[in-house]
């Protein structure tokens, strides 16, 4: 629309023969152009409030939940980590008992051995024996008997600390474990109550929609409010359209009148060349666009999108923030945020021929710009309430959405 806004203004303004008047006329006109888009933009805008609201809503609830959900994945991991680390302090608690038990027979026969000898063994042991040499033995033996008696002694209360040790792990990571189980607790409180508010908003939204009927004028809504704004665009754009070729006419007729007159005056001084009527830019050519964007083709034309729309286009998936290109010449149209498809921008081909790339993080260029094929107008993105990155693209003539896939490069 814009483009042919500038054509008109260059196409006057250039006519040697266009008058004082006819500029005012084309500021006029372009003044007039302008205030139709913006209310346009005005219309779609309110039409979209009366949802915006809830779908905030939904988008806040669905934030927290998702936020809740991975930190409480977060503590389970970390509790089953904290689960085997005990079951393994507990297995050592358990080793460690069963070889204290064994010291303690072991230790309680020594004593018993010492017990018999009495408190004077070693005196007693060298007077019994009939030899030095016998009761050499007897003392080397009575003195074996009483150094492994101290070494049980000193093992056992080794293994004693070590099991008081163990306890005191086990005790603190219990602590730990509990602690771990609240926060559990909290977190899931917290989820619960977020699931609570994003059913309420759902609920919210199903009453205004109860009725089939009113489920399907829902979904188609979006829908709707799209093809209402390519109408009024292509309104608006065969109205400049119009006003170009007839200012043209006038500007023709103008210069010749002026060249006539002038060739009177002089029949020696050529007459000027009235001004020609710019063509439209060309037609499409089946098989000659290229792709927006290269990635996996999740969805093509007629099928079912996540969101339950019918896809009047393809849907691609890419990663975020993949540059998205131009399929042809033209002039943006619009760029905005739209209900139903995020970051929207749509191109004037001419003839008839519009594209849209829906679904962007970002927009790269604003309405009136003109472009070539392959130029940078967007990134791939997820807004809209889209699921995954992914650009969703269509391709109009007059109006009525046609296959892109035949009209796109074969890959």
């Amino acid at each position: 629309m814009w483009l042919a806004v500038g054509v008109l203004a260059c196409t006057l303004l250039g006519s040697m023969g266009a008058s004082a008047q006819s500029q005012r006329e084309t500021e006029r006109k372009l003044q007039q152009l302008r205030d139709e888009l913006k209310t346009i933009s005005a219309d779609r805008r309110e039409l979209e409030g009366k949802r915006g609201t809830a779908a905030q809503q939904l988008r806040q609830a669905d934030e927290k939940v998702a936020k809740t959900a991975r930190a409480l994945s977060e503590t389970e991991a970390a509790m089953r980590a904290q689960e085997q680390h005990l079951s393994s302090l507990q297995q050592e608690r358990a080793q460690l008992q069963r070889g204290l038990q064994s010291q303690r027979t072991q230790l309680a026969a020594l004593l018993r051995a010492a017990d018999q000898v009495g408190r004077n063994a070693p005196l007693k042991v060298l007077l019994s024996q009939d030899t030095v040499g016998d009761a050499t033995r007897m003392l080397a033996d009575h003195r074996y008997v009483q150094n492994a008696r101290a070494q049980r002694i000193h093992a056992l209360t080794t293994q004693l600390d070590a099991l008081a040790t163990v306890e005191q792990d086990i005790a603190t990571r219990r602590q730990a474990l509990d602690a771990a189980r609240a926060q559990q607790k909290a977190q899931a409180a917290t989820l619960q109550k977020d699931r609570s508010q994003q059913a309420a908003t759902v609920a919210q939204l199903d009453d205004r929609y109860k009725q089939r009927a009113e489920r399907e004028k829902a979904i188609g809504q979006d829908a709707k409010a799209l093809e209402q704004l390519l109408a009024n665009l292509r309104a608006a754009a065969a109205k400049a359209e119009a006003e170009r070729r007839a200012a043209a006419r006038r500007a023709a007729a103008e210069a010749a009148a002026q060249a006539k007159r002038s060739k009177t005056e002089r029949s020696d001084r050529p007459g000027k060349t009235p001004p020609k009527v710019i063509a439209n830019a060309p037609a499409p050519k089946v098989g000659g666009l290229s792709w927006p964007v290269a990635g996996n083709l999740l969805a093509r034309f007629n099928a079912t999108l996540p969101d339950g729309h019918t896809s009047k286009g393809v849907l691609i998936g890419a990663p975020k923030g993949t540059t998205v290109t131009a399929v042809a010449d033209g002039t943006v149209v619009f760029s905005d945020w739209m209900t139903g498809y995020g970051m929207i921008l749509i191109v004037d081909h001419g003839n008839g021929y519009m594209s849209l790339y829906a679904h962007n993080d970002t927009l790269l260029r604003d309405a009136g710009a003109s472009i070539k094929r392959g130029d940078a107008v967007a990134k791939v993105g997820s807004s809209g309430g889209q699921g995954v990155p992914a650009l969703y693209f269509e391709l109009r003539r007059n109006g009525q959405p046609v296959d892109p896939s035949s009209w796109l490069q074969r890959r």
